[in-house]
């Protein structure tokens, strides 16, 4: 009778042993990502330093209609931003869908802010994907606004998406890189 208790014990310690190592692999071989959505470059080159610095793969979050400056210009009440942005609901349309999201398990989400938060496109990205298991981080530039109203709306919006605190990184250095990754692992 213990013989047959030590070898149900053996086995299950056996199973459990090798379900952590291949749990453990499947971690490891997961990706990090870095999608980014910018309207006059500044966030772009923001995402291509991070991407470097955090081995990651980089994905455009691309409007199916491109902005132009006159769509940027915040101070026109008319202009297509200012719209968007006035719209809740505005879930301006996406190209360029990625097709493996699923071998990504951290994304580094980046944008501009645009009055006070995200911009409605990053609500379209979050919205075409599957996030379950999938941790987010965000990271924003700004001429004079900071991240936590941006953090604090997609977290209200989305709560069954793992959304980290994100940090604002206008011009960062690479090791103000380096140390938000490392802060995000």
């Amino acid at each position: 009778m213990n013989r047959k208790i030590f070898t149900i014990i053996c086995t299950a310690m056996m199973v459990f042993g090798l379900s952590a190592c291949a749990q453990n692999k499947e971690n490891k071989d997961m990706k990090t990502l870095v999608a980014y959505f910018s309207a006059s470059g500044v966030t772009e080159n923001v995402a291509k330093q991070l991407s470097e610095v955090a081995n990651a793969d980089l994905h455009e979050i691309k409007p199916a209609q491109p902005y132009t400056d006159a769509d940027l210009d915040w101070t026109n009440k008319q202009s297509r931003s200012t719209i968007e942005m006035n719209d809740k609901s505005s879930r301006p349309a996406i190209t360029d869908k990625l097709a493996n999201l699923d071998a990504y398990s951290t994304i580094y989400v980046g944008f501009p802010i645009w009055w006070y938060t995200a911009p409605t496109i990053i609500n379209t990205f979050l919205e075409s994907y599957d996030f379950k298991d999938k941790t987010v981080v965000l990271f924003a530039t700004s001429g004079g606004s900071n991240i936590t109203k941006s953090v604090s709306d997609l977290q209200a919006a989305y709560p069954n998406i793992k959304i980290k605190g994100g940090q604002l990184l206008n011009h960062p250095s690479k090791k103000q890189l380096e140390d938000f990754v490392n802060a995000n692992k």
